[in-house]
């Protein structure tokens, strides 16, 4: 027993040595593995390009990488760039300016290896400076007088500020209706490139005669006796739409046009209080709008479980989808807090429980048509009520982004009366009240005159 004891030991020590050694060993060959990748870990390319002047202002670029790469992204210093896989195609460059430019090219292979190799060209001569002046009117602070000082030949340029293109005049007076920060672009054409200059300008106060600059570009009236189906569409279904609601929209039987309005009734099937138990109306036009004066004259419906709207949706919904679509919802009334108005923007940044929304109370609005409306330009959305001057809120954020403002894109209009639902039942449904009308005297949209 004692011996059978001892060869264990000795046993178990020679076991411990053999382990020492095969760790020793595995490290040892993770070291050899370790530097025979360092020594080629090389990406097998070599990026490198030539450079030749044409004349003062023209830079031929060409290729000259060696080894086994895929795509070139050039970056030619001027804010120009170009990514090819084409390794033989060459670029002329037209630098307008004198100055130093850095040029890089960028290669890379299949399995995202890349090599950089970047270079700098001298320009000495000036044959295109671009530079305009825009200096703010001193006798009327909405205008901006505009004035291309660029030197050197081109064959043509425009102005670009607040959606608008002028082509082709030196000095022009440019008008900014409504204060914020607005951008002047000056685009100048020579060759068939283009050369972009800009400043911003700031414009500290609202035109006081802003009612002047709108013209009536499409109306709705309601002056038939049906609902002009060319202009509008029929939305319909009882899916909850999105807000647990509890209409069903119908295809313009809760639909009415008699005595120069649009009537929108709401009216009740039953008494279960369940999707399907009340019949409705929801109207979204045909026509979509890009910025203006958007405003309708309504007389609101009453009792507690109504909630009617006159919004807006992003006519890209179908391929961006919402909130990225963006969403004004230029007045929403619940009947479980008369007279007051709601407003509110629904954007990527802030959706759903919105942080975007303003409120207003207003005497009479289930006896009374008022009129709901917005000023929506490329820098801000004003909500107003009855009269353009009563603007009680107003988005415009100081980060534009898809974000933050989607609103650079035609949205269309909604009409339409639900029932129930997170906000508009919120404090039950009171199925007494039913039928309940939603009264539009008009829909009118204004942009501005040029």
């Amino acid at each position: 027993m004692i011996k059978a004891k001892i060869w264990r030991n000795t046993m178990m020590r020679v076991m411990k040595r053999f382990d020492i050694l095969k760790m020793v060993f595995i490290c040892f060959s993770l070291f050899i593995l370790i530097s025979c990748n360092d020594e080629d870990s090389g990406t097998g390319f070599t990026a490198e390009f030539g450079i030749e002047f044409i004349d003062d202002n023209h830079v031929q670029f060409t290729n000259e990488s060696v080894g086994e790469y895929y795509s070139l992204l050039w970056d030619f210093g001027l804010g120009e760039t170009s990514l090819t896989t084409v390794k033989s195609k060459t670029f002329e460059i037209y630098y307008p300016e004198a100055g130093d430019y850095d040029v890089s090219l960028k290669v890379s292979d299949y399995t995202g290896n890349r090599e950089v190799v970047t270079k700098t060209i001298s320009i000495t001569s000036t044959d295109l400076a671009l530079s305009f002046s825009a200096e703010i009117d001193p006798s009327n602070p909405n205008l901006v007088n505009l004035e291309n000082t660029t030197s050197g030949d081109y064959d043509s340029f425009k102005w670009i500020y607040r959606d608008k293109e002028i082509e082709n005049e030196i000095e022009k007076v440019a008008y900014f209706p409504f204060s914020g920060n607005y951008e002047i672009e000056l685009q100048v054409i020579k060759d068939g490139s283009t050369f972009t200059s800009t400043q911003t300008v700031t414009i500290f106060q609202d035109d006081p005669d802003t009612d002047e600059i709108w013209t009536l570009s499409w109306a709705e009236e309601f002056d038939g006796t049906t609902v002009n189906t060319t202009d509008w569409n029929f939305e319909t279904g009882a899916g909850g739409w999105g807000n647990q609601e509890l209409q069903n929209y119908t295809s313009g039987d809760n639909a009415e046009v008699s005595d120069g309005t649009l009537k929108i009734i709401a009216k009740k099937v039953n008494d279960n209080k369940v999707a399907g138990s009340y019949t409705s109306t929801r109207m979204t036009s045909r026509n979509n709008f890009l910025y203006g004066r958007i405003e309708a004259k309504i007389k609101q419906p009453s009792g507690t479980g109504v909630w009617s709207a006159f919004w807006m949706l992003g006519s890209n919904l179908n391929t961006v989808g919402w909130p990225a679509c963006g969403e004004i919802d230029i007045m929403e009334y619940v009947g479980h807090d008369p007279n007051v108005t709601h407003s509110a923007l629904h954007t990527p940044s802030s959706f759903g429980g919105t942080i975007n929304k303003g409120s207003l109370s207003v005497a009479g609005l289930e006896t009374e048509f008022h009129i709901y409306g917005i000023i929506w330009t490329v820098n801000s959305i004003k909500f107003y009520v009855d009269d353009i001057d009563n603007v009680f809120y107003t988005y415009s954020p100081s980060s534009k982004t898809d974000d933050t403002w989607p609103f650079d894109k035609s949205q269309f209009i909604i009409l339409n009366l639900a029932i129930g639902g997170t906000w508009g039942g919120a404090q039950g449904i009171d199925n007494t009240i039913f039928p309940q009308t939603y009264e539009i005297d008009y829909v009118r949209v204004y942009q501005e005159a040029n």
